[in-house]
């Protein structure tokens, strides 16, 4: 029995497998494209718009905001990463050490 191999990448090889199950992406050649077309809808001027892109020009020109495409804001700092927060643990077991070290007869 032979092992047939096939190269993936410039110096990759990956031993060839029989397709057990048939190709789940379409014969398209692009078939992940998604289209601008869309069914008219209309916006908030009253005219119908059949351009994903026109519809949301009007809505983003009139101050509209599309769910789900709002810009998130910045992410909080974490008050425990900071410097200070470190430096005041710090301090904190700096004392609590002392106070230990003090209170227990040696």
């Amino acid at each position: 029995m032979t092992v047939e191999l096939i190269e993936v990448e410039p110096g990759k090889w990956r031993v060839k497998r029989a397709n057990t199950h048939a190709d789940l992406r379409s014969d398209l050649p692009m078939p992940h494209v998604i289209s601008d077309q869309m069914p008219p809808v209309e916006q908030v001027d009253g005219r119908f718009y059949d351009s994903k892109s026109a519809f949301r020009a009007v809505g983003r020109a009139n101050g509209l905001v599309e769910v789900g495409t709002e810009k998130l804001t910045a992410k909080r700092v974490r008050t425990s990463g900071t410097r200070a927060a470190a430096e005041a643990r710090r301090t904190a077991v700096k004392t609590a050490l002392e106070k230990v070290r003090t209170a227990s007869p040696q």
